[in-house]
């Protein structure tokens, strides 16, 4: 029987708009998504580039654009917090021990505190048992790593650990320990459906 959760953030608990974000960087004269912001992106969510050096890489192909343009429109992904997300994840407390786990860095989560607000953000956090984030960490999801050290950091057994994360080669990397998964798909399912799609019972 699953007696923990691993929950990832992004589409999950809170929508990601990539369509956003994208119009949001042609709209400061990005023609295309060059190959050093990837790098650059996976070094910012690992803590191994500062917000700084985030923003003036992007101001190599945007020279026009400010520091506060480029942050707006970096946050320009995130969308919808909806209440019924955190009320069923508030249900869930004391019958699991749960964890959050994304990918993810300092821009967007204080852009995320800020929005919700005070009350909102700590009614969030105080569900989760521990809450890791990548750029804190250092490493990110798919590393298996990343599982590893949580399993032995909290003594969970894999095999009574649910992983809930829409990436499918997240869920594929976390399986690998034997732990137990939910790849969610975006718009066909919620985490609200945990128990009526009988990915864990009752």
């Amino acid at each position: 029987m699953i007696n923990a959760i691993i929950f990832d953030f992004g589409n999950i608990f809170i929508d990601l708009e990539k369509a956003a974000v994208e119009k949001a960087f042609r709209d400061l004269g990005l023609t295309e998504w060059h190959a050093d912001l990837d790098e650059l992106n996976k070094r910012f969510e690992v803590g191994k580039a500062t917000e700084l050096e985030f923003i003036k890489g992007f101001q190599k192909h945007l020279p026009n654009a400010s520091i506060e343009d480029i942050r707006e429109a970096w946050n320009a992904v995130l969308g919808d917090f909806p209440l019924k997300r955190l009320e069923f994840l508030q249900s869930l407390k004391g019958k699991y021990r749960m964890f959050l786990l994304t990918n993810t860095d300092m821009i967007h989560i204080d852009r995320f505190e800020h929005k919700e607000g005070m009350s909102i953000t700590r009614d969030f956090y105080n569900c989760f048992e521990k809450v890791y984030y990548s750029y804190e960490m250092g490493i990110r999801k798919p590393n298996v790593e990343v599982f590893k050290f949580i399993l032995h950091k909290h003594e969970l057994s894999p095999k009574r650990t649910l992983f809930i994360d829409d990436r499918k080669e997240n869920t594929d990397a976390a399986a690998s320990l034997g732990i137990q998964v939910w790849n969610l798909q975006v718009g066909e399912e919620e985490v609200t459906d945990l128990f009526a799609k009988k990915i864990i019972s009752l």
